[in-house]
C-alpha cells in the first residue's frame, strides 16, 4: 500500500503532512504537492495532517488516476521536506471540487 495526494490539495499546498513524514517522500510543484510511491513507506502519518483530508491510501473509491500522476509528478517536481505557508489564496480554495483543471505542472519554485 502506499498514498496519493489528490485533487484537495490543489491550489492550497498545505505542508502540515510534510513536517510529518519520516522518509520525505513528499514532492513540491507550483499549487499542489504529490507523494513518490516508491519512497513512502505506507505508515499512514501524513494523511490525518492534512486539513483538506486531500491524502488518501491507494486502496481508496477513484484514487487510481491520482497514484498515476504522483508518480509522474514526484519525477519531475523537487523534494520538499519542511513546513512552509499554504498558498495565499488556501482558504477560498480549500473546500472546491472540481479543481484538477487548476493543476499546474511546473515544479515549485526555488526558494
Amino acid at each position: 500500500m502506499t498514498y496519493a495526494v489528490a485533487e484537495g490539495c490543489i491550489l492550497c499546498k498545505y505542508t502540515d503532512c510534510v513536517e510529518v513524514c519520516p522518509v520525505d517522500c513528499f514532492y513540491e510543484g507550483e499549487n499542489m504537492l504529490v507523494i513518490h510511491p516508491d519512497e513512502c513507506i505506507d505508515c499512514g502519518v501524513c494523511e490525518p495532517e492534512c486539513p483538506v483530508d486531500a491524502i488518501k491510501p491507494d486502496t481508496a473509491p477513484g484514487i487510481g488516476p491520482w497514484l498515476v500522476l504522483n508518480a509522474d509528478l514526484a519525477r519531475a517536481w523537487p523534494n520538499i521536506n519542511e513546513r512552509i505557508a499554504p498558498l495565499p489564496d488556501h482558504a477560498a480554495w480549500a473546500e472546491r471540487p472540481g479543481k484538477l483543471d487548476a493543476l499546474s505542472r511546473n515544479p515549485a519554485a526555488p526558494r
